[in-house]
């Protein structure tokens, strides 16, 4: 491959692994503007269409196919090299990039990671804030706080306790509604998950099937809010309760855990000193929040 191939083929493989530009982008910290220049740069380069643009997003042509393995294969050449120069770096300075849910990273994770810069001023840390398992290998980030049932990607993974979660809603509603509901919890209302979280029948598996599902949303912070105003009762972690006191567990119903918090890294950074120190640091005060964590069940 030519030089110019090495500069354009980041951007070849991120919208097609992603299958749209913006998505592509994102993966890159670029502008849309910027791949779609550098794609085009490179099918100019070689002489042919590597996607087709549609409404549906950027789809392969059969010269895209033919060139995506070899693109990824030198990709992972070069990813490699990266890892493990990086591996050899032993000063506590430099970027790391750290994604984790947004649900922990406002009041979980940010109070460890002020006392993180207070500690190593010369680490940078890049936050992104998503849901998404991302992949680690493919550099989207270096360390990731991932909350699961299990983990099977190809990385190293230092698994820490299961989280707690429970029936929450705000005093007010506990006092003056709950004690109107029918059998099974007729005339109340939940806050649902807009995603199945993996069981989509929670609700008839639930203490309160009868219950309505007045409001959905796939955001923790949302559930939040609207348990804080008033407009019914959801599953939270029970971490929440030492945050926002204003919400309480329903009377009567169980705490139980659910996924387990792992942190995530790739095996080549473990040599890295800034990645140890911030793994070992966030490791530290997540461990110091286990009782609340867990709340009821960290002694059992």
């Amino acid at each position: 491959m030519r030089s110019i191939d090495w500069e354009m083929m980041p951007f070849f493989l991120a919208v097609a692994r992603k299958g749209s530009l913006r998505a592509g982008a994102e993966m890159l910290n670029a502008n849309h503007v910027t791949v779609n220049r550098n794609i085009k740069v490179l099918e100019a380069s070689y002489g042919v269409q590597l996607f087709t643009r549609s409404r549906r997003g950027f789809e392969l042509t059969e010269a895209g196919e033919a060139l995506l393995p070899m693109a990824e294969e030198a990709g992972q050449v070069f990813l490699g090299a990266r890892r493990r120069v990086e591996g050899l770096d032993r000063t506590e300075t430099g970027t790391i990039k750290f994604s984790l849910p947004p649900a922990m990273a406002l009041d979980v994770v940010a109070p460890i990671l002020a006392r993180f810069h207070q500690a190593y001023p010369g680490i940078d840390v890049e936050l992104r804030l998503t849901d998404a398992q991302e992949d680690i290998n493919q550099a989207e980030t270096d360390v990731s706080l991932r909350a699961a049932y299990e983990v099977t990607d190809d990385v190293t993974a230092r698994k820490l306790y299961p989280m707690a979660i429970g029936i929450y809603a705000n005093q007010q509603y506990i006092d003056e509604v709950l004690p109107t509901a029918g059998p099974e919890g007729a005339g109340l209302s939940w806050v649902g998950w807009t995603k199945s979280r993996e069981n989509p029948a929670w609700l008839k598996q639930s203490q309160f099937p009868a219950a309505d599902i007045r409001y959905s949303s796939s955001e923790t912070y949302m559930h939040i809010s609207l348990l804080r105003q008033g407009c019914g009762m959801s599953f939270l972690p029970v971490v929440f309760e030492h945050i926002f006191p204003d919400l309480r567990q329903v009377p009567n119903t169980e705490i139980e855990f659910d996924r387990t918090l792992f942190i995530l890294l790739h095996s080549e950074l473990r040599r890295t000193v800034r990645v140890r120190r911030f793994v070992d640091f966030l490791a530290d005060g997540l461990g110091e929040l286990k009782p609340k964590m867990q709340g009821a069940l960290y002694q059992k």
